[in-house]
């Protein structure tokens, strides 16, 4: 029987992110190396860590 090769998965992903001021909902990559703010009100929504991002808003889901 044959090895099969596997591929690794991603560490990073998608998340959509509700914003804690205005409640508007937002795509963000989970590992931003930049701040990413509400697109609606301007607060931040991530911070950058050096490594995965520190999400200040709700996360509600994970995208692939």
């Amino acid at each position: 029987m044959a090895k099969k090769k596997t591929i690794p998965e991603p560490k990073s992903r998608f998340l959509l992110v509700k914003c804690k001021e205005c409640e508007h909902e937002q795509t963000v990559f989970g590992w931003a190396t930049r701040k990413v703010i509400c697109d609606v009100c301007g607060k931040p929504l991530t911070e950058p860590r050096g490594g995965k991002a520190h999400i200040i808003g709700e996360v509600l889901q994970e995208l692939s």
